[in-house]
Order: structure tokens, then sequence, then C-alpha cells
């Protein structure tokens, strides 16, 4: 019996081993082809791993439907991180629960959906507790910029977005949103958690966050998102970084690395910003910090450094609302916490009634009116360092009479403070936290802190040490030895890729005769230089544009076209970058001397024309409707004899858009250009948008406008930031040479005019609303 009984277990421990050995087979499924991975998906169990093989992958349309568990979820993932593309027209789509998405990378293309990865497979069927994780989306831009669409679209509840790489988003839409449309996504308590979200380029007006977490219209419902451990580096698309529009969401312990515009509590109440690193370089006054707008937001143990942003992207910015506001507009602030923060070397950090706008009370609708002044708030134990002093560390756009100042220290250098709100003035050393930071850590013990109702909740400082035995003012307690690594960046995102790039020494390509010229451009790579010998180039076929190059003469270099009307002698296509340096641009009347194409612009392009001479063309630069260009530049060069000069006109959808952030006119000579010589256009009131810049100076304009419609010199209505300084206007058939907005920032100085009409500035400018 005895013998019976060891036999009988070891054939069931047979039986059993052979078994697993069989699910292990079934559960490791490789698959190289759509219909072997949707036979998986459809057969696949709790605990099966659905395995892409190494491969590159066109027009894949991905939905992960299963149910796992907790302890054995359903995986799709690649056989190894980052060796499987997923190009052309593609998406994934997830519904189910304890899905997992682990190690893909999109490039190449473009989803034909609104969304390239969603939570969800149609309106009901969603994902919960499911993640996608280790994956890189890079440049997966729609072929028009105005085609919006979501890279990660959230719904369900408890899913994550963990260790990506994300950037290069140039179409409109947020990178990543949550969304709360429906029971299935309310309380949804995602995570998006230790990512890199890389360069975001400017987009040119509004729709170009990084994360939106909710819309307007569930603005009311609680979300309870968090966003922790992030890095953010020179996410540019617009004045918000992270817009929060519901409730109850955590935004901690993030860097925000050079990054131009801000955490915003832009709808929603009661969200916790804590423990965030807001790193500029003390230059650029577009890197941001925190937004205020709404009810019970805290922000605590967050430093600021080097932050120089302006008004909206002030290090804090805390906004008027309007009274009775609807849902989509500015609430009051009101019952907010602004504690424990400490703030080296930033710009009048503390700003109240920002956005106010009463002056423009005569071309607004009184529901539009930002008159509603912060109550109950409090700006309290927090430490302000300056090492060149700021007669403005607090700015009052509107009065702060609804605010509690209190236990705030300043080390000014020095300089009296003008409206300091019973600052209290130290002398404060910096202690070396690592990455190139710095920050006061003592110099303040004998300040009393501020306590406030439930501050006995803030129990640890930016760094994680606790409040609870000895605690100081300002978001980092006296220690020791404080070594950081913030920009470390394999502790971000994939764990397969960077986004350095070694350097590359650039190469010099001679040029002779014409075919030599259309062969070496085609033949050059990024940031190569093509030097043109003296002589005539002539030309009939456009010259494309499709990487960063140089064009430069190395004497006496003139390029002349002659190709068909209306199309340009050089092209500027998606990433192509071109400096034009010491050339002479001819053409024969008909054609564009630069161009971008009239559709698929699906990235951005750059131009900087330096010591040049353009004559002879239709237009200068024609840049069609959803082109844009970070930055457009014309030094040192003459513009003569051409029908239409720089157009940047043509977005006209009056959504706050624009075609290039910064346009510059340097030292330039406008001559004989008969209409548009400068056309830069941005329509529609959004006060989030704070674009576009021009600046014209030390330049000549003669004899220039004489076709011109509107009688109108230089066209630039609605560009927010314009200065038009040290020019000259001879003999030109306008009536005015600039009508200037000067509610904004547009300002003229120590300009001659002669027989060109008038600058003129008209304080509110009629616009079109956006809401």
């Amino acid at each position: 019996m005895k013998n019976y009984l060891i036999i009988l277990s070891l054939l069931i421990t047979f039986i059993s081993c052979g078994e697993k050995t069989n699910s292990n087979t079934e559960s490791n499924l490789l698959v190289s082809t759509n219909e072997e991975l949707q036979d998986a998906i459809k057969n696949a169990q709790p605990g099966d791993d659905i395995v892409l093989k190494n491969g590159t992958y066109n027009n894949l349309e991905i939905k992960l439907v299963g149910e796992g568990t907790e302890d054995s979820p359903i995986t799709l993932k690649a056989e190894t991180p980052g060796k499987v593309f997923i190009e052309g027209e593609s998406s994934l789509e997830i519904s189910g629960d304890y899905l997992v998405v682990d190690g893909l990378f999109f490039r190449n293309g473009h989803s034909p959906k609104t969304n390239v990865i969603a939570f969800r497979t149609n309106e009901k069927e969603v994902a919960n507790h499911s993640k996608v994780t280790n994956c890189v989306i890079l440049d997966f831009n729609n072929l028009e910029r105005d085609q919006d669409n979501l890279w990660v679209q959230f719904y369900g509840k408890h899913n994550e977005l963990s260790n990506c790489y994300i950037a290069g988003k140039t179409n409109g839409g947020p990178t990543v949103r949550v969304d709360l449309k429906g029971n299935q996504s309310i309380r949804n308590y995602h995570k998006i958690v230790n990512n890199h979200f890389g360069p975001r380029p400017r987009k040119g007006g509004a729709r170009g966050e990084t994360i939106q977490l909710g819309s307007s219209f569930t603005s009311m419902s609680p979300s309870n998102t968090l966003i922790a451990n992030n890095l953010f580096e020179e996410c540019n698309g617009e004045v918000e970084i992270i817009s929060s529009k519901t409730n109850f969401n955590i935004i901690k312990n993030n860097v925000f690395y050079k990054s131009e515009g801000s955490v915003v509590t832009r709808h929603g109440n009661y969200v916790t910003v804590d423990g965030n690193y807001f790193i500029g370089d003390g230059v650029n006054d577009q890197y941001g910090g925190i937004r205020i707008i709404n009810t019970g937001h805290w922000v605590i143990n967050n430093l600021f450094y080097k932050i120089k942003g302006k008004n909206f992207r002030s290090p804090i910015a805390i906004m008027n609302g309007i009274p009775k506001s609807p849902l989509n507009r500015y609430n009051q602030v009101t019952d907010v916490v602004v504690a424990y923060n400490t703030f080296v070397d930033s710009d009048s950090p503390w700003q109240f009634g920002v956005g106010t706008n009463i002056a423009q009370a005569d071309v607004l609708p009184k529901s539009e009116i930002r008159s509603a002044r912060p109550l109950r708030t409090e700006v309290v134990n927090n430490v302000i360092y300056n090492s060149k002093g700021d007669a403005n560390p607090i700015i009052e756009h509107d009065k702060a009479d609804g605010v509690t100042f209190a236990s705030n220290v300043i080390d000014n250098n020095g300089v009296e403070i003008k409206n300091s709100h019973g600052l209290i003035a130290k002398e404060l050393a910096l202690t070396d936290i690592g990455t190139g930071l710095s920050a006061p850590t003592s110099g303040f013990d004998d300040v009393e802190v501020y306590k406030g109702y439930d501050f006995e909740t803030i129990t640890a400082d930016l760094l994680g040490n606790s409040r609870e035995k000895s605690n100081q003012i300002g978001a980092i307690l006296n220690a020791e030895n404080i070594s950081l690594s913030l920009l470390d960046k394999t502790k971000y995102g994939a764990d397969w890729y960077t986004d350095e790039v070694e350097a590359k020494a650039p190469k010099t390509h001679a040029v002779t005769n014409a075919s030599e010229l259309v062969a070496k451009l085609k033949e050059a790579e990024s940031g190569d230089v093509i030097e043109l010998n003296e002589g005539v180039f002539e030309i009939s076929n456009s010259l494309i544009i499709n990487k960063s190059v140089t064009i430069q003469s190395k004497g006496n270099a003139e390029i002349e076209y002659s190709g068909a009307a209306n199309t340009p002698a050089i092209e500027l296509q998606p990433y192509g970058k071109l400096t034009l340096k010491g050339i002479k641009l001819k053409g024969t009347g008909s054609q564009y001397a630069f161009a971008s194409l009239k559709e698929n612009m699906s990235n951005h392009f750059g131009l900087e024309v330096l010591d040049a001479e353009i004559s002879n063309f239709n237009y200068a630069l024609k840049v069609y409707k959803q082109s844009f260009s970070e930055e457009i530049t014309f030094k040192n060069t003459a513009i003569s004899n051409c029908e239409n000069g720089i157009e940047l006109s043509e977005e006209t959808n009056d959504r706050g858009d624009y075609n290039t952030e910064y346009l510059t006119i340097d030292n330039c000579q406008f001559t004989n250009v008969k209409q548009n010589v400068i056309d830069y256009y941005r329509g529609g009131y959004d006060e989030s948008t704070i674009g576009g810049n021009l600046l014209v100076t030390n330049s000549t304009f003669t004899n220039c406008g004489a076709k011109e419609k509107n009688r109108m010199l230089l066209n630039h209505r609605g560009i927010v930031n314009v200065n038009i300084n040290n020019n000259t206007f001879k003999n030109n058939n306008v009536q005015f040479v600039s009508i200037l907005w000067g509610a904004k920032n547009n300002v003229e100085s120590d300009n001659t005019l002669s027989n060109s009409g008038q600058i003129k500035t008209e304080e509110n400018l009629k616009q079109k609303l956006m809401y």
C-alpha cells in the first residue's frame, strides 16, 4: 500500500509538472504578424505574456482586450524592449482588467484615431488596473498642426503610465489627458509616474499642454490622479505644462527643467502641489512655476531655482477670477495655502491679481472681466533668497487684501523692498544640494513657524525629512550632505532609451555648380554646411530643406531661380531648419524665395537669413496655414522689388494660433515691397496665449506698401509682444506704419518717419471671443 501511494504521488507530481510546462509555453507566445497578435489577444488568459517579435510593424491598430488578475496580468510586450517599432498609421487601445503593455517604440508615423494610446476600446469598454510602461512615443505627429489628438488618453480607474519617454509632439492637443466622462472614469486614482517628458516644442497657440487632467466640463468631478517623480524637460508647448481641471489631484516630487510654462490649477479644486523642483537658467523669462485658480489648493515644499517667468509664468501667480464664473473660465481663488516653499534668484516670485483685465471693460463683456481678488489665502513659512536684490518680490496687479502673509523670510542683498507685506529680512547663506542647485537651509531658526489649520498634515519637507520633531520655514530642513541627482536621466523614462545624442562636427561640402548644389544638399547630414564658391547658380526646381543645414557663400555667390510661378526657390519641409548666409537669391517675379509646404507640415521648420539679398519674388517668405517655426530671423539682409514681403498670416481660425513664436527683423532694408511687407497674425481673445513675438529694429523701409489694401505697413494684429525700435520709414504710401496694442506688450521707440503715415497705439483691440 505504501509503494502504491508513493507511485501515485510521483504520477500526480509528473502530471502537474507537465501541465506547468505546457502553461509556460502557452503564456510566452511569440507573435510576428497582426493576425497572430489578434489570435493571441483573443485567447489570452491571466498570466499570459504575448511577445511581439523584434521588428517594424506598420499600420498596426492594436486592441488589447482581456481579463487578467492582480497577481496574473495579461502582458503585451516587446521581445526586446526598444526593438519593436510601431510605425505608420498605428495605435493602441486597451480595455479590461489588469493588462500591461511593455517596451514598445512608437515612431515614424501617426495615429489614425484621436489618440495614440487609449485606456479604452469604445465608450463603454474601458481599462482598469492596467498600465503602459517602459515605452517610447517620439515625434508621432499628425500630418497637420490643427489635427488635434492625444498621445495617451486615460479612461477607467487605477491605470498607470510609468517609466516612459514621450517627446516631440507638435500638433494640437495635450500630450497626455485624463478623461472623466462617465462614472467608470471618476475617482480614477490614475498614476503618471517616473516618466521622462522630453522636449515638446512651442506650438504657437493654445492646446499644447503636456498633461491635462480633465476638462472644463468635468471640473467639478473628483479625479484623484497622482503625477509623481517625473522629469519634464523643455516642455514648451504652451503656457500650461500641467493643466489640472479636476479635483483632489496630487502633483508631487517632479522636476520641471527649463520648461516654458507652469503647473496650473486651471479648473477644479483641492489640488496638492508638493515637493517639486522648478529649475530655470536665470535668463529665459519664459520658464515658469505655479499658477493658481479656484479653491482649496495646497502649494507646499517646492523649490523655485532661477525662475524668471513673468506674469502668467511667474514663480507663484495667483489669478483674479470672474464673479460667478462659468465652468470654462476663471473661478475666484479662495482657501489656498502657499507654505514652506523656497525661492532662489527668482524674479518677483509672488504675484497677485494676475490676469486682471478691468481696464479692458469697454471691449469685453462683463462675463469676461476678472475682478474677483483672492480670498482666505495664506502665504506663510516661505524663504526667498536673492543674490541680486529685487525691489519687487511681491507684485500686486490687483490688491492682495484677501491674503494672509506670515513668517516669510527674505535675503534681498540689501535692496529695499517697496511692498514687503511683512517679509522678514535676514542674511542667509546658500548650501550646495547637488545637481548644480543651491538653497538656503539655515539662518532662520528663530522665525516662529506659522501654524494654520490642518498644517499638522505637512509632515515632511522637500527631501522627505520629518517636520514633526524639528520644524522650520522653507522647503528644506537644515541638513548636512545633501546630494541630489535630479537631472540624472537614467532615473526616469524607459530603461532602454536615451535622448542623449553624441555631438557631431559639421561637415562642409564645397559646391561649384547648380547640380552639385542639389546633390550635396541631398547628401548632407543634419548640421552640415553647404559652401558655394563664387558664381551664379541657376536652378529651376526648388531646393528641398528637410534637415538642419547651412547654405553659405565662400565668395560672391548668387542663386537664380527660374522655376514655375508660385513655387519656392527654397522649400522648407518638416524638420527643415535653414541658415542662409551671404547669398544673393533672385527670382523672376512670380515665385517665392522661401515657403513652407502647403500641407502635411507634420513638424516645425526654421529659417535664419543673414547678410543676404532677396529680390524679384512674388513673396520673400510664404508660410502656409498649419506651418510653424519656432524662430524666423532676417538680419543684415536686403529685400527688394518683391510683390509681397514676409507673410505669416494664414492662421485665421481665431483660436490663438500663429505661424512663428519669434520673428526678428534686424538691420534689414525693405525697398519697393508692394504689400504684406511684414504680415504676422494671431487671432482670438485667448488670454492664455502669450505670444507671438515681433522685433523690428535698426531697419529701413523705403517705397513700400503701395498696394497694401488696409494702408498699414507692418501688420501684426493680435501679436502680444511687439517691439519696433530705431527704424527709418521713408516714402511709404500708407496711413499707418503700425497700430500697437497698448493693453499688451506692444512698444515702439526712436523711429524716424518721413512721408509714411504714423505709428498709433490703440489700448484695447477688439478680438473674437474664443469661449
